[in-house]
């Protein structure tokens, strides 16, 4: 069962990252279409299409990613800290969903391009880390074998991102990713990894 249930949450982290950076691509090409148009009202709708798919879709695609990634680190022997790849993309995540919310905004589609495009590349950067795991070990980790997360924590974390499209597609009509930060905070605070301690001793 632990197997199985990490299994599906690796999938699922997988098919929310793919859906993440192909609607990144979408986006980028309904803002260049809308730059490159002279038609007035082709713009407006290639916008209006643009920030209808990042609000509905591509906002739950990518707090589903970042969730699943982040459980994955803190319930498996890579943790946050570890490894200098995991932190690389633990850091590049937490930019990612900044961007996303701060600066994809309808007014300045010169910056929405250039956001999309470097959200894509990030993206892709990320999946390059995953398999090819580059660079060492860094000085934060533990000795000795560190244990895998409780299954049923496993099973939790697939349930979340659920129940957070439906608390806020179904309730409030914007991504709220409420759950998946509590329980993301909430497992760190209450079953501290060993390596946040490590780093937490050395500060």
């Amino acid at each position: 069962m632990p197997k199985r249930s990490r299994q599906l949450l690796v999938w699922l982290h997988v098919i929310t990252s793919v859906g993440w950076m192909g609607l990144t691509l979408v986006l980028f090409a309904l803002f260049t279409f809308g730059l490159s148009t002279e038609t007035p009202g082709m713009r407006d709708s290639a916008d209006a299409m643009a920030h209808l798919l990042d609000k509905q879709v591509l906002a739950h695609l990518a707090n589903a990613s970042a969730f699943t990634g982040f459980m994955l680190s803190a319930l498996t022997q890579w943790g946050y800290f570890r490894h200098w790849w995991v932190l690389v993309k633990f850091v590049i995540t937490v930019v990612q969903l900044a961007l996303g919310i701060f600066v994809l905004v309808p007014v300045v589609a010169g910056i929405n391009v250039a956001a999309t495009a470097l959200m894509c590349s990030a993206i892709a950067f990320q999946a390059w880390l995953s398999v090819a795991k580059p660079g060492k070990r860094t000085p934060w980790t533990p000795t000795g074998k560190v244990p895998t997360g409780p299954a049923w924590m496993f099973g939790v974390a697939l349930v979340v991102p659920v129940i957070d499209f439906a608390v806020g597609f179904g309730l409030f009509g914007h991504p709220m990713p409420v759950v998946s930060l509590l329980v993301v905070v909430g497992y760190a605070m209450r079953h501290k990894p060993k390596d946040l301690k490590i780093v937490s001793r050395q500060r």
